[in-house]
């Protein structure tokens, strides 16, 4: 694949479509299960069609990642840094995909339609079992909260890069300057 100095400009607009769906995502959900109050069926009605887009755009963008040039990552970086770069991006790929389809299989196992608005439901993915419930519901919060860990370290490497290092990696996918 050839050379080039910034991501496809269709994978930079769903990387900052998707960082802010999925940090708002991450902030209902959190309010979404420390609340009983009436804000409960509307934070609710935003957080499953919200997941589905997340899934539906991860999918999306993966298949853009597999057939578009990306930017190497400069060659000042030690290797170590390069293999904990791909590992961070392959580690959020994952969760981005597997946190809404946990979150649905957990609505399915416990009876619950993931209606995505206007009466549109998905099929459920699982049949109802209470085992599987109570296996899925900690798995979503445990896998919630690595996404949020691993989209903080992101944003920390990329402010690193962007701040102090100056090497033209945040640069790739804002899209503001040459590297």
């Amino acid at each position: 694949m050839k050379q080039v100095a910034y991501f496809h400009p269709a994978l930079r607009v769903l990387h900052w479509l998707m960082a802010a769906a999925i940090i708002a995502m991450l902030f209902i959900g959190v309010l979404m299960v420390s609340t009983i109050s009436s804000l409960h069926s509307l934070l609710v009605s935003i957080h499953k069609p919200l997941g589905m887009m997340i899934l539906v755009l991860v999918i999306v963008r993966l298949w853009l990642r597999f057939y578009t040039a990306t930017p190497a990552l400069p060659a000042s970086l030690p290797a170590w840094q390069r293999a904990m770069a791909h590992l961070s991006h392959w580690a959020l790929y994952g969760m981005m995909l597997a946190q809404p389809l946990i979150g649905w299989a957990m609505l399915s196992a416990a009876g619950y339609p993931v209606s995505l608005g206007s009466g549109f439901v998905l099929p459920p993915i699982l049949p109802v079992n209470n085992d599987w419930y109570a296996i899925l519901r900690p798995l979503h919060s445990v896998v919630a909260l690595a996404l949020f860990i691993t989209v903080m370290l992101h944003l920390a490497a990329a402010l690193l890069h962007a701040l102090i290092l100056r090497d033209g990696v945040f640069e790739s996918m804002s899209g503001t300057r040459k590297r």
